[in-house]
């Protein structure tokens, strides 16, 4: 605590315009002391006068007047002492900071905090003890901070085995990012590799389909120039024949008529001509075994779920990928297309937790209707979909899987797509199977079907079916719909690189019926 001597001379250090400690003490003509910025204030503010009212400048302690600001010399040993009085103040401040942090004082009874009570979960000073947490559980510090201390070790370690793990899977994943991007580098070497094949095939395919058909040309157009003169030669003799034939015609004279007949050539019939021969199938036939090799180049040595649909230029039907081998696929009888494709069958199951609320399932989960009345309303909303569709249960990721459905009627949807696709309405689309690339969808019409992918639709003319199969072979990427009749008919194949598991989809307008066949 400050002594009163202290306390005085702190009072006369004090600027009576701010009342704080001087800051540059300053000095009138009649010896009293302000601070500088102060007294300049004051005096600013004295000038501030109405027009026409006279200025003056008075020192506010004993009021003496002055024509103009006097000059001001700064007091310095006034200036020093304040100084050294801040000196003090700040030493005194700092020691009782460090004071108040060794030893803190009860803030309700004034006492040092000597033991910490558990109940509470706070500091006590010997007051509190008795009055306050008599009957409470009381610890010395000692004590307590043994006990906070073991558990803040246990937490560091339980940090650092986590840490650890965590950097131990970091590192993992570092090396999938590696593995990654090694077999991407590799992959599109490959892939530009084969390009480069393909482009050099191409060119050597092109000159020689080129050369062989002008090759063809040629020979076919030398055989007809050949029967031209020899038809040609032919019709000039049959002129003269005609000429000479028609001159005796009008000779009256018997003698000449005889003596010149028989020198004239017999019309028979000329000679045999040479057959031409331009036969396409020859031409077309080494075209489609280069284009069979360019397809099989592009296939040989790339991963098994790359696989790339070959078109057929000559209009022989699809090509399709099967190993190594690419061979032409043409519609064959029930007996043998469908056979090997039953081989395959998988019995499927709606998944109820996905279906529109307008789909009506079947007990069994093997029939849905769109129909008015909803389906369980205890499953999540945001598991099923708005547009009126809904999943099957399976999914599959690898290997040849088949299956078959029988429809209602138009207006259908069935396909596969990943697990992901969205369970909301598209904007301006009833449905949002093939809208994306993770799903492949084929819609039946009333006069034909539309393949969708990506938000595209291919049209395709073919005969509507009822009974319909769908193909999926994971591994080469390949996705097939049949129309199942008389005659087991391919109606569209999708080719593409497939990164998740597949689920079959539908989708159903109004008053439709799907239902999944079964085998045993």
């Amino acid at each position: 605590m400050a002594s009163p001597v202290s306390q005085k001379l702190e009072e006369k250090l004090v600027c009576s315009i701010c009342l704080e400690l001087f800051r540059m003490p300053v000095t009138l003509p009649c010896g009293h002391n302000f601070c500088k910025r102060c007294i300049s204030d004051h005096w600013h503010k004295q000038e501030q006068v109405p027009a026409g009212a006279e200025k003056g400048y008075t020192c506010p302690e004993c009021r003496r007047g002055f024509e103009r600001p006097p000059e001001m010399e700064k007091n310095v040993t006034l200036c020093s002492v304040v100084e050294l009085v801040r000196d003090s103040e700040a030493r005194v401040l700092d020691a009782e900071r460090c004071e108040v942090a060794h030893g803190e004082l009860c803030l309700q009874h004034g006492h040092p905090l000597e033991l910490y009570c558990e109940d509470e979960q706070r500091c006590i000073c010997c007051v509190c003890t008795i009055q306050q947490c008599q009957c409470h559980r009381r610890v010395l510090f000692e004590e307590k901070h043994s006990k906070k201390q073991a558990l803040l070790k246990e937490s560091l370690e339980k940090v650092q085995e986590e840490s650890e793990r965590i950097e131990q899977v970091m590192q993992e994943l570092e090396k999938q990012i590696h593995s990654i991007k090694e077999s991407s580098e590799g992959l599109k070497l490959g892939i530009l590799s084969k390009l480069d094949l393909l482009k050099k095939a191409l060119e050597d395919f092109q000159w020689r389909a080129v050369a062989r058909i002008e090759q063809e040309q040629v020979t076919a157009l030398v055989h007809i120039k050949e029967n031209w003169s020899l038809l040609q030669d032919r019709l000039d003799l049959l002129s003269q024949h005609r000429e000479r034939a028609q001159h005796l015609l009008a000779c009256p004279d018997h003698r000449t008529f005889l003596q010149e007949f028989p020198p004239l050539p017999s019309p028979e019939s000329p000679e045999m001509l040479l057959p031409v021969e331009f036969n396409m199938a020859d031409v077309v036939k080494p075209i489609a075994e280069i284009l069979t090799d360019i397809s099989r180049l592009l296939l040989e040595d790339l991963p098994g779920s790359v696989a790339l649909k070959a078109p057929d230029p000559l209009g022989q039907g699809l090509v399709q990928p099967e190993g190594l081998v690419v061979k032409v696929v043409a519609p064959l009888p029930e007996c043998q297309l469908r056979a090997d494709l039953l081989k395959d069958h998988r019995n499927l199951t709606f998944n109820p937790d996905t279906a529109n609320k307008y789909l009506k399932l079947s007990k069994g989960n093997r029939r849905a209707k769109h129909g008015p009345s909803a389906v369980c309303g205890q499953q999540e909303q945001g598991h099923r979909f708005e547009p009126w569709q809904v999943l099957c249960t399976q999914g599959y990721d690898r290997g040849h899987h088949y299956w078959e459905v029988k429809i209602s009627s138009h207006s259908i949807i069935l396909g596969v797509t990943y697990r992901s696709l969205p369970r909301e309405r598209q904007q301006g689309h009833k449905f949002n199977i093939g809208l994306d690339g993770g799903s492949w969808g084929l819609q039946v019409r009333e006069d034909c079907y539309l393949a969708w992918h990506k938000g595209r639709a291919q049209k395709i003319q073919e005969q509507l079916y009822k009974d319909l199969g769908v193909s999926l072979d994971y591994g080469k990427g390949l996705l097939s719909f049949y129309g199942l009749g008389e005659r087991t008919q391919l109606i569209h194949s999708f080719h593409d690189v497939f990164t998740e598991p597949l689920y079959p989809v539908f989708w159903l307008c109004e008053g439709r019926a799907v239902t999944l066949c079964q085998r045993d």
